[in-house]
C-alpha cells in the first residue's frame, strides 16, 4: 500500500481531513506535526514562497521523516502550507493542499478547496461541496453498537447535536429554546436525543435539562461522544450551524434527513451559510424554518478526489 506523509499543524479539525483524504484513497500515512518559531517566521515563509526560496530556519524543529517509501505529501492549514512545499521539494513527490492556501502561491500539485473560498478556476484545483471526514460506514455501525448498550429503543429517533458560539455566529438561548420546542412537537411518537458540546453556554445546557429528552448528553461533565451512533441510527438530525465538519459528516453519513438549527450570525454572508447553503442546493440538508424538509442526499467525496489519485498514478 502507498504511504503518505501528513503535515499537521496539531488542530483535529485541520489534520483529519488529511487523514480523511488517505482513507478515501486508500492510503496508509504518518504524520510530523510542524509549527514557526515566531509569528514573524510565518509572515517571513510567505514572502520566501513568493521568490521560491524554501529553508527548514522558520521552523521550530528540523523536517525529518521516518520512511524513504513516500509518495504524497498532504497537509491542512496555513501553517503547514510552506513545511509542505519545503518536503515535497526535498523528496521530488507530488503534495496536496486541503483547504483554500490564501497568501501562498498555488503551485501545489493539487489543491482541495472548499467551494465557499471562491478558488480561481484551475487545472490544479478542485472545489468540494463539504469538508473532507475521516469516519468510514464501519465506524459509525460499531459507535452505534456500542450506544446500544448505553441506551436502547425500538422507537425511531430524533438526534439534535447543539454547538455553541463562534467568530461568526452566537447561539442565544431563547431562539434555541423556541427551536426545540418545535422540535418537539414536529417529531411526535419519536425518541428525542441531544448531546452538546464543548462549546455549548451552561445557559443552553440549563434549557435542554428542562426538557423531557429521552437521551442528554452534557459535554461538560461527560465526555463520550454519541455523535456517530446519531449518524447512524437516527430518522432525523438537528444540527446547529456553528460546525462545518459535524455538518458535513451529517451530509456524508448515514441514511437521515439533515435539519440545520441557525445560530444567530454576527458576520454575513459567512462561509459557514455558503456551505449550508451549498448543501441545501444538493438536498443534503434542509435550514429549519419551522417545517421538516426531506434533505436525504448524502455526498460521496471520491468522485472529486480522481485528480489526487491520477497524482498517484503518476508517481509510481
Amino acid at each position: 500500500m502507498k504511504l503518505a506523509l501528513i503535515v499537521s499543524d496539531g488542530k483535529p479539525g485541520h489534520f483529519n481531513q488529511s487523514i480523511a483524504l488517505c482513507k478515501h484513497l486508500g492510503l496508509k500515512y504518518e504524520i510530523i506535526e510542524v509549527a514557526y518559531k515566531s509569528r514573524a517566521a510565518k509572515a517571513c515563509s510567505y514572502l520566501l514562497d513568493r521568490l521560491g526560496i524554501f529553508t527548514g530556519r522558520l521552523l521550530s524543529a528540523d523536517l525529518k521523516p521516518n520512511t524513504e517509501h513516500l509518495t504524497l505529501i498532504i497537509s491542512t492549514g496555513s501553517t503547514t502550507y510552506y513545511a509542505n512545499k519545503l518536503l515535497a521539494r526535498r523528496m521530488k513527490i507530488p503534495n496536496v493542499a486541503i483547504l483554500y492556501p490564501k497568501s501562498y502561491r498555488l503551485d501545489f500539485s493539487h489543491i482541495l478547496c472548499p467551494a465557499y473560498d471562491h478558488p480561481p478556476k484551475r487545472n490544479n484545483i478542485t472545489e468540494l461541496p463539504l469538508n473532507l471526514c475521516a469516519a468510514e460506514p464501519a465506524f459509525f455501525k460499531e459507535k452505534a453498537a456500542e450506544f446500544s448498550q448505553k441506551h436502547s429503543t425500538s422507537k425511531p429517533a430524533a438526534g439534535i447535536v447543539i454547538g455553541g458560539p463562534n467568530a461568526i455566529s452566537d447561539i442565544d438561548p431563547d431562539q434555541i429554546k423556541q427551536q426545540l420546542e418545535r422540535v418537539f412537537a414536529l417529531t411526535e411518537g419519536m425518541e428525542r436525543w441531544v448531546t452538546t458540546s464543548r462549546r455549548t453556554p451552561k445557559e443552553v445546557e440549563a434549557i435542554i435539562e428542562s426538557m423531557p429528552f429521552d437521551y442528554t448528553l452534557i459535554n461538560s461533565r461527560d465526555a463520550y461522544n454519541p455523535i456517530p451512533a446519531f449518524i447512524q441510527l437516527c430518522d432525523r438530525l438537528f444540527v446547529t450551524s456553528d460546525s462545518a465538519s459535524m455538518i458535513s459528516e451529517c451530509a456524508s453519513f448515514g441514511t437521515a434527513k439533515v435539519e440545520i438549527l441557525m445560530n444567530r450570525q454576527l458576520k454575513t454572508p459567512n462561509k459557514f451559510e455558503e456551505l449550508i447553503g451549498g448543501l441545501e442546493q444538493k438536498n443534503a440538508v434542509h435550514i429549519f424554518d419551522g417545517t421538516l424538509g426531506n434533505a436525504a442526499e448524502k455526498i460521496d467525496p471520491v468522485p472529486l478526489l480522481s485528480a489526487v489519485s491520477t497524482l498517484l498514478t503518476h508517481s509510481e
